[in-house]
């Protein structure tokens, strides 16, 4: 069974939602790596998914007069974090949360600092790199261009793992590139979600994913990272949801409608 699944739109849409870290799932070969006990992960996976996530993916899609196309992770980021570099120039190394995550948010120990990532990495992370890479190839084959749309969620208080929470946390943080997000798909969402409390950029989180064969090299794809405080929608940590569920998926489909 794959890990991941592509959720077809309309033949015409550009726009691939990415939902790269709502699942809590873990398939117990991996979950025999982990040294946290049940109780421990089930509160770390609290604090590290983007709860809810897809759902809203999912209430943008279904609002949206031209249904996008959807890219969900159906695993846990404790398995892989698909959006990390699978290297040294990942920054998050440094807090031993690189593509195969070693501790936790809190900066615990997850697993042996010394894991080999390659068999998780191997098994997961190149796949899901390959797939995500196919199906924007496949929105610049049918339209010629494509708007990848990363939806993520954050804590309203900082984790001890963030690199950058020091900074501004708005209630909708925008992630850019300085080369795939366009001035005109930012101030589509600035507009989109003018009615939750404000929006901010790149902090306490910046960037947008990208598949790297496209990465600074295409300009045909365009991307942007919707990061949104989880306070808008649900109970923290990993609490049930709530009425901003439908509120936020209606301004992802104004979103999706204005690209």
């Amino acid at each position: 069974m794959s890990s991941f699944r592509l959720l077809p739109g309309a033949g015409d849409s550009p726009v691939v939602l990415h939902v790269p870290h709502s699942s809590r799932e873990i398939p117990e070969w991996v979950r025999h790596g982990i040294e946290l006990d049940d109780a421990a992960l089930e509160l770390e996976l609290d604090h590290v998914t983007d709860a809810h996530t897809a759902a809203i993916a999912a209430a943008g899609a279904d609002a949206a007069a031209l249904r996008p196309w959807r890219f969900v992770n159906g695993l846990s980021r404790l398995v892989i974090d698909p959006e990390r570099f699978p290297d040294e120039r990942e920054e998050m190394l440094s807090v031993g949360m690189g593509a195969v995550y070693t501790r936790t948010t809190h900066r615990e120990r997850l697993r042996p600092a010394d894991t080999d990532p390659r068999p998780l990495v191997e098994r997961y992370f190149h796949p899901y790199a390959r797939a995500m890479t196919a199906a924007v190839a496949d929105r610049l084959e049918a339209v010629g261009r494509a708007v990848v749309i990363d939806v993520h969620s954050y804590p309203t208080e900082p984790l001890p793992y963030e690199l950058h929470g020091d900074g501004p946390r708005p209630p909708i943080c925008l992630g850019t590139d300085a080369f795939h997000t366009p001035a005109g798909l930012l101030a589509a969402a600035e507009r989109a979600f003018a009615d939750f409390g404000g929006t901010g950029l790149d902090s306490p989180f910046a960037g947008t994913y990208v598949p790297l064969d496209f990465h600074g090299r295409d300009p045909r794809v365009s991307a942007l990272m919707i990061e949104i405080r989880r306070d808008l929608y649900m109970t923290e940590p990993g609490g049930p949801a709530g009425p901003g569920v439908e509120r936020l998926g209606a301004a992802l489909a104004e979103l999706i409608g204005s690209v």
